[in-house]
């Protein structure tokens, strides 16, 4: 088996590619069993973020995939091939892993070290798990890639230096502005991305925030952390003609501002200029809306060199987390390499268990006047030879399961010691005790907690 990722991001397709490549969050559900039936594919995950969309399998051959992958993207999103696929990377096996674990770490930001992306790609797993679009495999990789950017960002300084898209069109407004002291700013949307711009905001000295959305109820929520003025959609284009800087990240589908709507409100701002930053993807306002006198429009491409400045350090940083990366691709191949290892021990256990027993029935029919303390000597001395016998045999066969022929060792040891017939009911049994494993409640759990940053894990029967 392999693993694939097929995606485009923030460096292979600019907004308006990006834009008709989300998905809705009400619709992953169904993405996913989508990708799930996928020929070839046997688990997958969807990260999908403004600044990118990627799909993430695992596939029993590399052979045709990319294309069959390329094909489910048609489908879902009704677009051609055509019209996408110079935008697309593809990355296979160790690339791949790697590129996981650089996404999860923030390296491969728009705004290297960010941390909302190590949170993105906990949900697109733990989503994916919950449609049972993942097994061995992933849920051990992507528990893996989130706890390594948890490390990454607790062991090294690279969040120090507070760097976001956010963060960035806040800046924007500060090259232009100086300092935000009697400016009025309106942001559009209530969601995490609109909380941290605000924050950004009134550490730079904004005079006024308002807040709207759809629903006024997390507008006044929002607003009500930084005693901002809360507002609907509908009535923040009436706010136009007071505020200074307008930012928007909602989730909506089509355009909140249009360019007859700002052109008619900037009417009543008497030439004064307007600075409109489009944080959202897809875009709240339409691009037409740049050309109205007067008014300043940036999207999310335009953030990209404002932060350049606040890198260097982070840069530095990031070689540290390349290092811990490295190690952790190694310890998930090792581990990947002693999946075929568990069954062929499980087995040679168990026939060296139904030997003793075979063997002990045997004598003591043999001797039928031996009394149960006998028996029990009898026993515990054989299957002590039993055990010492096969000790080293297991612990050279993990040995040479981990090396550059572990495949071929493992053959030769199933078939010198007569395995083949009891191989795929130690495979049953080995992947059946994972499951009652991860499935008993941990400490945590049992005092009635369960910490917020835990990942459920589970395993589902994958051939090797």
């Amino acid at each position: 088996m392999h693993i694939l990722v097929v995606g485009l991001n923030y460096r292979t397709a600019p907004v308006e590619v990006r834009e008709r490549f989300t998905f809705a969050e009400q619709d992953l559900p169904e993405a996913l069993e989508h990708l799930r039936l996928t020929k070839s594919v046997l688990e997958g995950v969807i990260v999908a973020t403004c600044n990118r969309t990627e799909i993430y399998v695992v596939v029993d051959r590399l052979h045709m995939c990319g294309f069959h992958i390329r094909n489910f993207m048609e489908q879902w999103f009704g677009i051609s091939r055509d019209d996408f696929t110079q935008h697309l990377y593809i990355y296979e096996d160790e690339q791949a892993v790697r590129h996981l674990f650089r996404v999860a770490c923030g390296l491969d930001s728009m705004v290297i070290g960010e941390t909302q992306i190590l949170g993105q790609v906990k949900q697109a797993f733990l989503q994916a798990q919950e449609q049972k679009a993942t097994a061995t495999w992933f849920n051990m990789l992507f528990k893996q890639a989130v706890t390594l950017g948890k490390r990454a960002h607790s062991e090294t300084s690279i969040g120090e230096s507070a760097v976001s898209v956010s963060y960035a069109a806040v800046e924007l407004g500060k090259r232009i502005f100086g300092m935000f002291t009697d400016k009025k700013v309106l942001i559009l949307g209530a969601g995490k991305m609109s909380e941290l711009t605000v924050k950004h905001l009134y550490a730079g000295g904004a005079a006024e925030v308002i807040v709207a959305n759809r629903t006024l109820q997390k507008a006044q929520e929002l607003a009500a952390k930084f005693k901002g003025t809360p507002c609907t959609i509908d009535q923040a284009a009436e706010r136009l003609a007071d505020v200074d800087i307008v930012i928007s990240s909602t989730g909506a589908d089509s355009y909140v501002l249009d360019s007859a709507t700002v052109r008619q409100q900037m009417k009543r701002r008497q030439s004064r200029p307007l600075f409109m930053i489009d944080i959202a993807v897809p875009r709240d306002i339409d691009p037409t809306v740049g050309e109205v006198d007067n008014v300043f429009l940036y999207d999310i491409d335009d953030l990209e060199g404002i932060v350049e400045s606040n890198l260097e350090m982070r840069r530095a940083e990031a070689a540290k987390i390349e290092v811990m990366i490295e190690a952790e691709m190694e310890q998930f191949y090792q581990w990947l390499k002693t999946l075929g290892v568990r069954p062929v021990i499980r087995a040679l256990q168990e026939k060296a268990s139904s030997i003793h027993e075979e063997t002990l029935n045997s004598l003591f029919n043999r001797l039928p006047d031996l009394d149960e303390r006998q028996r029990k000597i009898i026993s515990k001395l054989t299957k002590s030879m039993l055990n010492q016998m096969v000790h080293d045999p297991i612990n050279r066969i993990k040995e040479m399961a981990v090396e550059k022929q572990g495949n071929e060792a493992l053959e030769v040891f199933s078939e010198i010691f007569a395995l083949e017939d009891r191989l795929e009911e130690a495979t049953q049994k080995v992947e059946q005790s994972h499951e009652q494993a991860l499935r008993k409640p941990d400490a945590a759990s049992k005092r009635g907690s369960k910490s917020s940053d835990s990942i459920p894990v589970s395993y589902a029967p994958v051939g090797l």
